[in-house]
């Protein structure tokens, strides 16, 4: 099998490409080589499965036809740029999230047209396709009512996915990722980081902060949820999918406050000590409009699986991260 990652660079994408080269499968299926694209050279990990990297500026319409020239069985479609540099750049956010996957996928249609081509296209789509008004706890048939740019251009790819997939160009399935938290590494624009940064950091000994209220809500995974999810992905049958290609992952409700608690739970009161309220009235209208909890029964029904706890995603990152 060959297997493509765009946005292999990106944290989600790293891990994704190092749990790959660990198991050297997508399901039952052996991986023959692996291609990693992104806007900045991805690393090359070593091992025994072929490598190649490139760099790659999706938003443009001839990148696609690189990335496909080899035409790769499986394509896991990471690259993106945050909420918030989306909310604040909007050609830029509609450029590289709607423009990049449109032609990613027509390259595809073409592709197909000279000689049968019909990869699986795994798509990293957010919860942030759904906004105001919201049930307290949201199922599997909430219609989209996104209220930044950023949730607007995944749900258009969204439909995109599902109308080339009913068209037998590709075998897509979008994945609607919860906030990912713990991320490692230095703060990003997203306007979700802080969920993050209030964990982070005070394990670090650093200050963080907390730019919205304790009673915020949210819906939470891991980075290791993440790539189990993207694996999962790769290798179910799409057929029990039908026609509703897209959907939205396992997670766990939580509120800042509740955060807060697992946070000295795991790693005492210095720990919680270190994060300071300072608030954003931006930040904070932007996260009131994002969804707080879901169902997500069908996602578990095709055998998605996320974290219980908050304590446990805390956990996950000092083992993973830190570890210990």
């Amino acid at each position: 099998m060959k297997v493509l990652v765009i946005g292999a660079a990106g944290m989600v994408g790293r891990k994704l490409v190092a749990a790959l080269l660990s198991t050297g499968r997508v399901g039952e299926q052996a991986i023959s080589s692996l291609a990693l694209a992104d806007v900045v050279a991805p690393t090359a990990p070593e091992g025994t499965i072929a490598v190649t990297t490139s760099v790659v500026d999706l938003s443009r319409p001839e990148a696609a036809t690189g990335l496909i020239a080899d035409r790769p069985d499986l394509i896991f479609h990471l690259a993106a740029i945050v909420s918030g540099e989306a909310e604040a750049d909007f050609e830029k956010g509609y450029s590289i999230n709607l423009d990049g996957t449109r032609h990613l996928l027509e390259t595809i249609r073409l592709a197909g047209q000279s000689q049968p081509y019909r990869p699986r296209l795994v798509f990293t789509s957010s919860i942030a396709v759904f906004g105001e008004p919201l049930p307290a706890v949201i199922g599997d048939t909430q219609h989209h009512t996104p209220l930044t740019s950023y949730g607007t251009q995944k749900a258009i790819c969204e439909l995109l996915l599902a109308d080339y997939s009913r068209r037998g160009f590709v075998d897509g399935i979008g994945i609607r990722l919860p906030t990912i938290a713990v991320r490692p590494g230095k703060p990003n624009k997203a306007a979700s980081g802080f969920f993050s940064g209030i964990i982070r950091e005070p394990l670090a000994g650093q200050e963080a902060l907390l730019p919205v209220a304790d009673a915020v809500r949210h819906w939470f995974a891991s980075p290791r949820a993440a790539v189990g999810f993207l694996l999962h992905a790769a290798a179910m049958d799409t057929g029990l999918l039908g026609n509703q290609r897209n959907l939205t992952m396992p997670g766990l409700a939580a509120t800042v406050g509740e955060q807060i608690a697992a946070l000295e739970r795991v790693a005492g009161p210095k720990a919680v000590a270190l994060i300071r309220r300072q608030p954003d009235e931006v930040i904070a209208g932007i996260v009131a409009g994002w969804p707080q909890a879901f169902e997500a029964t069908r996602a578990k029904s095709l055998g998605f699986v996320g974290e219980s706890t908050f304590d446990e995603i805390i956990r996950i990152y000092i083992e993973d991260e830190l570890g210990h």
